[in-house]
C-alpha cells in the first residue's frame, strides 16, 4: 500500500486541486505524489545567518539582514519613477529600491518598523542598495535565522498563477508529513555503510529542507548515488541478457579483407585502426550479437574501419547496411566505399529519398536476391519494402541523430537473427556519458589521426581584425588553397540569420572580386546544394560561404582555412565538427573564430577551449560541464538521461562507484536472491511496473 501512496494523483494533495494539478502536469511533468517529492530544489538561499550592513560586499549572492526603515520617498519622473526606502542597522545605512508595484509597496511598508530583508546587494554611488527585496516584519519566528531555503524550478505560466517557489516548498512539507513511515529504503545496508549514506527518509527530508550544509551534501550524495546505481544496474543487466541470449551470425571469413589489405589498401592504417578492426572481428566471429560503439574524432578514419568489417561480412556471405543522417553524408560514404569496393567486385548501392523509382526497384530486387553486398543510405533504409536477403552488419553513422525507435527498426531487417551492430560517432563522448548512455555497448576508440595529418591551428579574432583576416585568406588562396566561411543559421531567427549570410556573401564578393565563390544554405534545393558543393570539390570555386549544412559531409583535402563567423553562437561540439572539415590533407590548416567583443562567460570558455586543444575528448568534457548531457547528444529522446538529481558533468566519481557496485552485485548475486539484496529486487520490480521515472522513489 505504501508504494501506491506515491501513485496518488497530485490533485489530492491539500492546496493543489484539479486546476493547479493540470498546471503541474503540463508545466513540470508532475502527476503524482512521487513526482512532486522528486521535484528537487535546484539551489538554496542561505538564510543560516543575518549579515550587518557593514559586512556587505558586491561579491555576495543574496543575503539576509535585519534593518529598520527610517524614510521613504518616490524619486524620478514619469516613466522612470522608483520607490526608495532608507534602511539602517547599528552598523550603517543602505537603500531598498522598487521599480514596479510602487504604489502597492508604498502603502504596505511602514517607517520605524524592523524588517527581515533578503536580496542581492549592489554598490552604487558609494552606497549599497537591494532592488525588489523580499521583506517581512520581524516576529519571534522571522527573527530566527538558521535555515537553507529551497528554490524550485518554475515556469512563467506557474508564476502567472501565483505558484512560486515558497508555495511548492509548502506542498513539499505537507507531503513529507503525510509520507512519514511510507518511504522504503532502496539501497542495501552494506552499500549505505560503505559509502556513509543516510537512509532514504532522511535524504528526502534533508534535500528539501536541509538543517545545514553538511546534511544537504550528504542527502544529495545519497540520492545521486542511488539514481546512478539503478541506471547502471539496468544497463549492465541489459548487456548480460544480450550476451547470454542474443545469438549472432558467425562472420569469420577474412579472405576479402586480406585481399584488400595486401593489394588494394590506399594508405597505411594507424595502429588504432588496426586495434579496432581486431576488436570488431573478435565480436563478429564469437556467435554472440555485436553491439559496439565506435568513437573517433573527425578525420580519424572510421569509414575505412567500417568498410573492413563489411568485407568480413561479405566474405562470410552476409550483407551490410550503412545508415547516415543526411543525404550529403550518405552520398559521400557511397562514393568512398564504392571506390574501395570496386577492385573486389562488390556490388554497392545508394538509397536516399531522391533516388528514382526505377532505380529503387532494381535495388530492392538485388537486396532480396542477395546480389547487393552493401547498401548505403539515409532514413530511406528503414522503409517497410526495404528487405534484405541476409543482413549481417548494420552500421549507423552519427547515431545520435537518429531516435532509438528508428535505430531498432534497422535491426529488425533480418528476420532470422539480429545483425551485428556498429554505431559510429565523430562527436567524442566523455567517458562518464558513454558509461551512462551506452553502458550496454562495448566501446572502441580510434585515438590517433592518420599519418601526415597536422593538427589544425586555431585562433580567435575580433571583428575589428577582419582586414587582416582577409589578407591571410588571400595569401592562402595565392598558394592554391581553398577556404570555408561559415555563418550561423539558428532556426528561431532564420530570417535575420539568412540576411547575415547574404550580407556576408556580398561583402566577401566585394573583398575578393577576382575569386569564384560558392554559397550553400539550408533553404536551397538538394540539387542546387549539390551543384555548389561539387564546384567547390572540383576547385572551380575557391571560397565556400555556407551555413552549418557543411558540418558533416564535405571532404575537400585542398581546403585549409575554416573561418567561423559569430563563433560565439555555436556550441562546442559544432565548432569542433566544423573545424574537422579542414586539415584533411597534408598541408597546414587553420581555423579562425570570429566574434564580437561582447562575450558571455560560457562563450569565452568555448572559444578558449577551441584555441587551446584539438582533442575531441577534452572538448567534450568541457561541453558536458557547460551544457549538461541532454543537449550534448540530443539524448532527451532516449529517456535514459532524464536525470532527476545527478549531474554527469560533476558527479563522475559517484558514477564510477555506482557502476563498480552494480557490476559487483551482478557478479555475486545475479538473480538477487540474497536477503541483503531484497531491497534492490523490490525496487527493480517497482521500476518495471511504473511507466514514469518517479518509481525510483519506491
Amino acid at each position: 500500500m505504501a508504494d501506491r501512496f506515491f501513485d496518488t494523483p497530485i490533485e489530492y494533495l491539500k492546496g493543489v486541486g484539479p486546476q493547479r494539478a493540470a498546471l503541474f502536469n503540463k508545466e513540470l511533468g508532475i502527476f503524482t505524489f512521487g513526482d512532486l517529492l522528486q521535484h528537487y530544489p535546484y539551489r538554496y538561499e542561505d538564510r543560516t545567518r543575518f549579515y550587518t550592513i557593514a559586512e556587505l560586499n558586491e561579491d555576495m549572492p543574496a543575503v539576509q539582514l535585519i534593518v529598520t526603515i527610517t524614510r521613504m520617498e518616490i524619486a524620478g519622473t514619469a516613466g522612470k519613477k522608483r520607490l526608495v526606502a532608507l534602511a539602517e542597522d547599528p552598523t550603517g545605512k543602505m537603500e531598498l529600491v522598487w521599480f514596479q508595484g510602487i504604489k502597492w509597496f508604498a502603502e504596505r511598508i511602514r517607517t520605524g518598523i524592523q524588517y527581515v530583508v533578503f536580496g542581492t546587494p549592489v554598490k552604487y554611488g558609494g552606497k549599497y542598495s537591494i532592488a525588489h527585496p523580499e521583506m517581512e516584519p520581524v516576529t519571534p519566528n522571522t527573527g530566527k535565522s538558521g535555515f537553507l531555503q529551497p528554490v524550485y524550478s518554475l515556469t512563467e505560466k506557474l508564476r502567472a498563477k501565483h505558484i512560486d517557489s515558497k508555495f511548492i516548498g509548502k506542498l513539499q512539507r505537507e507531503l513529507l508529513s503525510l509520507a512519514q513511515g511510507k518511504i522504503h529504503e532502496t539501497l542495501p545496508d552494506y552499500l549505505r555503510k560503505k559509502y556513509n549514506l543516510p537512509d532514504k527518509t532522511t535524504a528526502l527530508l534533508q534535500i528539501h529542507f536541509p538543517d545545514n550544509h553538511q546534511l544537504l551534501a550528504s542527502a544529495s550524495r545519497r540520492l545521486k548515488f542511488e539514481e546512478l546505481f539503478y541506471i547502471q544496474l539496468r544497463l549492465l543487466k541489459m548487456k548480460r541478457v544480450r550476451q547470454e541470449k542474443s545469438q549472432g551470425m558467425i562472420l569469420n571469413n577474412t579472405s576479402l579483407l586480406t585481399e584488400f589489405y595486401n593489394r588494394h589498401l590506399p594508405f597505411e592504417l594507424t595502429e588504432a585502426q588496426k586495434r579496432v578492426i581486431r576488436e570488431i572481428y573478435t565480436d563478429m566471429k564469437s556467435g554472440k550479437q555485436m553491439n559496439r560503439l565506435l568513437q573517433g574524432d573527425v578525420g580519424s578514419g572510421k569509414t575505412i574501419v567500417a568498410f573492413a568489417c563489411m568485407l568480413i561480412a561479405a566474405g562470410s556471405g552476409a550483407q551490410s547496411a550503412l545508415m547516415a543522417p543526411t543525404e550529403i553524408l550518405a552520398q559521400q560514404h557511397f562514393k568512398n566505399i564504392r571506390r574501395l569496393a570496386e577492385p573486389l567486385q562488390l556490388n554497392v548501392a545508394l538509397l536516399t529519398g531522391s533516388v528514382r523509382k526505377s532505380e529503387r526497384k532494381k535495388i530492392h530486387q538485388q537486396l532480396e536476391d542477395g546480389s547487393l553486398h552493401i547498401l548505403i543510405g539515409t532514413h530511406a533504409l528503414l522503409e517497410e519494402n526495404v528487405q534484405f536477403n541476409n543482413l549481417g552488419l548494420a552500421v549507423i553513422d552519427e547515431q545520435h541523430r537518429f531516435g532509438v525507435a528508428q535505430r531498432s527498426r534497422l535491426w529488425q531487417k533480418n528476420k532470422t537473427m539480429e545483425p551485428h551492430i556498429l554505431v559510429m560517432t565523430a562527436t567524442p563522448i566523455p567517458r562518464t556519458l558513454a558509461m551512462t548512455l551506452y553502458g550496454d555497448l562495448d566501446v572502441s576508440v580510434i585515438d590517433e589521426l592518420p599519418a601526415g595529418r597536422k593538427p589544425v591551428k586555431t585562433v580567435h579574432r575580433f571583428d575589428s581584425h577582419r582586414l587582416a583576416v582577409f589578407g591571410f585568406l588571400r595569401e592562402q588562396m595565392a598558394a592554391g588553397r581553398q577556404v570555408y566561411i561559415v555563418y550561423p543559421l539558428i532556426e528561431e531567427s532564420e530570417k535575420t540569420d539568412l540576411k547575415h549570410l547574404m550580407d556576408g556573401y556580398e561583402s566577401i564578393c566585394r573583398a575578393f572580386p577576382d575569386v569564384h565563390i560558392s554559397i550553400v544554405h539550408g533553404r536551397m534545393t538538394a540539387e542546387a546544394k549539390e551543384f555548389e558543393m561539387q564546384r567547390f570539390v572540383k576547385g572551380e570555386t575557391r571560397i565556400m560561404v555556407a551555413t552549418t549544412v557543411i558540418e558533416v559531409g564535405v571532404d575537400v583535402p585542398n581546403a585549409t582555412v575554416m573561418v567561423i563567423e559569430n563563433a560565439e553562437r555555436f556550441g562546442l561540439s559544432q565548432l569542433h565538427q566544423l573545424r574537422g572539415r579542414v586539415g584533411r590533407g597534408a598541408e597546414q590548416s587553420y581555423c579562425i573564430l570570429m566574434t564580437d567583443y561582447k562575450l558571455t562567460a560560457d562563450a569565452r570558455k568555448r572559444i578558449q577551449t577551441m584555441v587551446k586543444t584539438n582533442n575531441g575528448f577534452e572538448i567534450a568534457e568541457v561541453d558536458l560541464e557547460l551544457r549538461g548531457p541532454g543537449d550534448l547528444l540530443g539524448t532527451r529522446q532516449s529517456g535514459m538521461l532524464d536525470l532527476l538529481i545527478a549531474d554527469l558533468g560533476k558527479d563522475q566519481q559517484l558514477l564510477q562507484q555506482a557502476r563498480e557496485e552494480a557490476l559487483r552485485l551482478l557478479e555475486q548475486d545475479p538473480q538477487l536472491i540474497k536477503p541483503e539484496n531484497q531491497v534492490v529486487l523490490h525496487q527493480i520490480k517497482l521500476q518495471k511496473q511504473s511507466s514514469t521515472n518517479w518509481s525510483r522513489i519506491s
